[in-house]
């Protein structure tokens, strides 16, 4: 069980002396090994797949069926399900978190909701796959966000938990390999599995069982009710509430993960109408597979490489900075050089960008945490800056689509929201 070094007495909520830190609460100061590396990381990997399977493929294949007759255009229908998705786990990412923060179970503080997530995203999906609507199909994927959200607002909270802040570049690359792979799997899942609801129950399969090796090998740390602050409603709900004022480095960071997101996710949405409407690929399915190939193994070269180049050196805002920059050039491209093989070259240059923002990002992200005991919470209110531009990116990219000049405009717009977010990573001072 990871420990600190140096455990030192402090005061519970109410005043009274709570004792030596807890372990749950301690700053992890020993190395975790490659068995609970990788069973975490095939843990991410599996809610991605339950995640991109269908924002990928399955959503937009149920947008154009439902289209017709609707009154919106398929791409209209698939940012409103999408932006609702995204609304829902905008709320509960940080709402698990907290709750995670909180629970006193025999199996720990986050198993619990790895568990309870996976396998109501699972069936979730399953849910999702018979939709017969617009409607449906809303409150499906809304489902499959609420729950997949309280396992992967778990996932990410056992890092700083369990990992110390030398290694958590090298283990947000091995997390960020494993965030393609299940992008890639979802993907490759939903397009191979022969139709709609054959791709959502091998998302949804692949979903519960890949959190097994995780929660069934490796024991979560136990946090007992004692260690806790008095609960005040008053209190919680508050503490969802990050004062940039108060946390300015905190603040900066959320900002620069939010406008490379969105940047990133504006690129994302509309790739399989961008090669059928706008590249007039023949296979766009196909299509989006191979671009997401190509991604995923620049990224995966990339990630870790640069996850463990950031430890080393102890640094991260320089590579944050590049791979913003990197990303940018790379979606400007898409809307500049308007051709198959100019796809492949901007989806293998966003891969390596963006692998490397992935996890050295993740890394500075838990540098700047503000207390031990809200590692969840917190990290769940900056997990909305992964949320929150799939709100934003439907609401922008459909007008700009539509109505402001077509991909090359979307696609413009998008690089120059991803320059800002490397630009700004300069203003975070409390890390070198």
């Amino acid at each position: 069980m990871t420990t600190a070094e140096g455990a030192e007495e402090t005061q519970g909520a109410a005043g009274r002396p709570a004792g030596r830190v807890a372990a749950a609460l301690a700053e992890p100061v020993e190395r975790v090994g490659r068995g609970w590396t990788a069973s975490l990381s095939l843990a991410n990997g599996a809610i991605w797949v339950g995640w991109f399977g269908p924002l990928q493929i399955l959503l937009a294949s149920q947008a154009e069926d439902f289209a017709p007759g609707t009154g919106m255009s398929k791409e209209t229908l698939l940012a409103w399900v999408a932006g609702a998705g995204a609304l829902v786990s905008l709320a509960v990412n940080p709402l698990f978190g907290a709750l995670s923060d909180r629970t006193t179970s025999r199996w720990g503080r986050r198993t619990p909701w790895i568990v309870a997530g996976a396998a109501g995203g699972a069936l979730s999906l399953l849910l999702l796959a018979g939709a017969s609507g617009p409607w449906t199909m809303v409150a499906g994927w809304c489902l499959v966000q609420l729950t997949l959200n309280a396992a992967f607002a778990a996932v990410t909270a056992a890092v700083p938990d369990r990992v110390p802040r030398l290694q958590r570049g090298s283990v947000g690359g091995w997390l960020g390999v494993a965030q393609i792979l299940g992008v890639v799997g979802g993907t490759g899942l939903a397009t191979a599995a022969g139709g709609v609801g054959a791709g959502y129950a091998a998302c949804a399969a692949f979903t519960l069982l890949g959190v097994g090796p995780y929660v069934l090998r490796h024991k979560d740390l136990r946090l007992a009710a004692e260690d806790l602050p008095v609960w005040s409603w008053r209190t919680f709900l508050a503490g969802f509430w990050l004062s940039p004022r108060r946390y300015p480095d905190l603040g900066w960071a959320w900002l620069t993960r939010f406008l490379i997101n969105l940047s990133n996710g504006l690129v994302l949405l509309y790739l399989l109408y961008y090669l059928r409407d706008g590249l007039h690929y023949s296979d766009p399915e196909g299509g989006v597979l191979i671009l997401t190939a190509v991604n995923g193994v620049t990224l995966v070269a990339t990630v870790v490489v640069g996850g463990v180049w950031s430890d080393r050196v102890g640094r991260r805002k320089p590579f944050v900075i590049w791979s913003g920059v990197l990303m940018a050039v790379a979606t400007a491209a898409l809307a500049g050089w308007q051709t198959w093989p100019g796809a492949i070259v901007a989806s293998a240059l966003l891969g390596v960008g963006f692998g490397v923002f992935t996890s050295v990002d993740f890394a500075l992200m838990t540098d700047v945490l503000p207390k031990a005991v809200d590692r969840g919470k917190d990290l769940g209110v900056i997990n909305v800056a992964n949320a929150l531009p799939q709100v934003a990116a439907p609401a922008l990219a459909a007008p700009i689509v539509t109505y402001l000049g077509g991909y090359p405009a979307l696609y413009l717009v998008s690089a120059v929201i991803g320059l800002a977010g490397a630009v700004l990573v300069r203003r975070i001072q409390g890390v070198e």
